[in-house]
């Protein structure tokens, strides 16, 4: 039945395996008839088959005395989706066994239609809060392009939802099609045997076809190197901007730095600095931090140190929970105080804890460590400091462990871009005159990046399903965009 290899055919993810696998979408630019059910909560036996419409009653509303009568189109083809209604939700079956449940409310809010959203601006015109808390639909139908949905006003308005889009959006249940960004790869040490690597000139390629390779790379590794980088900054700083806007902090807008103590930071020493993220002061640290090595002079050292903590976290988990969840509720504060004209502290200045986490999904989204930064740690309760500080020394075993460790040392014309959320980095003491130079990019500049390119080089399934759908693209991205 094409009702099945619809539903596993947009449904296709990947989970666990190196590759994340994109779903390809069946042609759905054919002529399909209507097919619908009525629905009691549950699939029934007897389905109706006739090309006439099926009035449904719907439970009284309290705004509108009387019964209203929902009219159900029906067919007799098997090949859409099943449609049918209850009193507050609409029912898509995609298969015998796979239902999705849509508020009416919701539907209604959703609307995609000119004059609910905008075509051009991509923003809701709808005011959510005009809409009745009982809205019931007075016509669904189950069209080629997808649910058509008939809502009571002045003049009925009609609003359509495509198929693909619909399943993509489902709520109850989920069907685990919302996240459209790649399976991350974790690493430990042998990820040395093939680092993620990019040749400078496929990066500032005019097509974008290296760029977007280059940042895959980081979405699904943390890091990525750039090999064949001119040693100068001027070509160092035309990459950092291929990403998007240098953020400028304290250290400059892009920044050139050596032994010298220029900035009260132990960055600007010969001095070697464990496994860290950057920015732990700041209440939103940098997304990107972009280093190059352009010499190393009279001297040796200097090796630099990635750790993946998104790798360690998750060992850390499943080995020790109760270290994990202590890292995962207990805020650190710090501070950036070397310079006599700034001191930055995080909003609210007890901090953030090390393992940052999605407030709904649960899933890991950012690991915050320096404890060169660290500040008094005044707030813990009596029974909290020694086990925080048993967290924090199983935490060190962990991003110290050879295991974990990637080493590696930088020569000039090779950069490294790294996720300040996810990937920490350190190096060994040195001597000699070591110059680098490099940029921090905002973690909302690379993803939009990494979007825009994710919609011209790996376009979402859904978009290609809803593309001969009229007014989907009037201007720019289509307006059945995941992220919309």
């Amino acid at each position: 039945m094409w009702r099945s290899s619809f539903f596993s055919t947009l449904s296709r993810r990947s989970h666990g395996g190196l590759v994340n696998q994109r779903p390809v979408v069946a042609n759905t630019s054919r002529s399909i008839p209507i097919t619908s059910l009525s629905w009691n909560g549950s699939l029934q036996n007897t389905r109706t088959r006739s090309t006439a419409s099926l009035e449904t009653t719907v439970a009284p509303r309290t705004h509108s005395g009387p019964p209203q009568r929902l009219a159900v189109v029906t067919s007799d083809d098997h090949d859409l989706p099943i449609i049918s209604a209850d009193a507050g939700k609409v029912a898509i079956g995609w298969d015998t066994r796979t239902w999705s449940r849509f508020h009416n409310i919701w539907l209604r809010d959703h609307c995609r239609c000119p004059k609910c959203f905008h075509p051009v601006t991509k923003q809701r015109l709808l005011d959510t809060f005009e809409i009745p808390t009982d809205i019931a639909p007075l016509h669904i139908e189950a069209k080629a392009e997808g649910l058509e949905v008939t809502w009571p006003s002045q003049d009925p308005h009609v609003s359509l939802y495509p198929w693909s889009w619909l399943q993509q959006h489902s709520y109850d249940p989920s069907l685990g099609g919302k996240d459209a960004s790649q399976e991350k790869v974790l690493w430990g040490s042998k990820i040395q045997k093939s680092p993620p690597t990019i040749a400078y000139e496929e990066v500032m390629a005019k097509d974008d076809q290296g760029l977007f390779k280059w940042l895959s790379n980081v979405d699904r590794f943390g890091f990525s190197f750039v090999s064949g980088v001119p040693e100068t900054l001027e070509a160092t700083e035309a990459l950092s901007e291929r990403i998007g806007f240098i953020r400028e902090t304290q250290y400059g807008r892009f920044w050139e730095f050596t032994s010298d103590l220029a900035k009260g930071d132990t960055a600007y020493t010969t001095l070697a600095l464990g496994a860290h993220t950057d920015n732990t002061y700041f209440t939103d640290p940098c997304g990107l931090q972009l280093l190059h090595l352009l010499s190393h002079t009279g001297g040796t050292g200097g090796a630099s140190l990635l750790v993946d903590g998104f790798y360690v976290a998750t060992i850390m988990k499943e080995l020790h929970p109760e270290a994990y969840d202590l890292l995962s509720r207990i805020p650190i504060p710090a501070h950036a105080a070397g310079e006599p004209s700034a001191l930055y502290r995080p909003s609210p200045p007890l901090g953030y804890p090390v393992l940052g986490h999605d407030a709904f999904t649960g899933e890991l989204t950012q690991v915050r460590w320096n404890n060169d930064d660290r500040s008094v740690m005044n707030h813990l309760t009596s029974d909290l400091v020694e086990k925080w500080y048993d967290a924090i020394r199983t935490w060190n075993k962990s991003l110290t462990s050879p295991d974990s460790q990637y080493w590696v040392q930088l020569q000039p014309g090779t950069a490294v871009v790294l996720d300040n959320h996810r990937v920490l980095h350190g190096r060994s003491a040195f001597d000699g005159r070591r110059r680098m130079c490099g940029a921090y990019i905002g973690v909302d500049e690379y993803r939009s990046k990494l979007a825009v390119l994710s919609e011209k080089f790996a376009p979402d399934p859904v978009l290609v399903a809803t593309e001969k759908i009229p007014l989907s693209t009037v201007k720019g991205r289509s307006i059945w965009n995941a992220a919309l």
